[in-house]
């Protein structure tokens, strides 16, 4: 039996964001909050609901990724780091901040 990662699975639910509490309406791409970017630490692969950790997911960081911008989660409770694809219902003012305070704490070594 071969080890082949699990493909994706389209979950489509609606959560409050663990973070703001806002209502989000999820499509079965949606992974973070489009208010505040936060996420939870939910999945091993991508839609599956297999993680026991449920940490919350910090977005730490915004990287360019050839055309598209990438926010860059960190899990508080196990240290995880994941990358999800910032979407045009994101926040564009909370996406700004993000890059913004991740380029400050590289720039002042913090």
């Amino acid at each position: 039996m071969t080890n082949q990662p699990k493909r994706f699975q389209r979950t489509i639910e609606d959560f409050t964001c663990g973070h703001c509490g806002a209502l989000v309406h999820g499509d079965g791409y949606t992974n973070h909050c489009p208010r505040c970017l936060w996420s939870r630490h939910v999945d091993v692969n991508p839609g599956d609901r297999d993680e026991a950790c449920n940490g919350m997911m910090e977005p730490i960081r915004i990287e360019q990724e050839k055309r598209r911008e990438v926010v860059v989660h960190r899990c508080q409770l196990c240290g995880v780091e994941r990358r999800n694809s910032v979407v045009a219902q994101d926040d564009r003012d909370t996406v700004l901040a993000v890059a913004k305070a991740w380029s400050e704490r590289a720039t002042h070594g913090r």
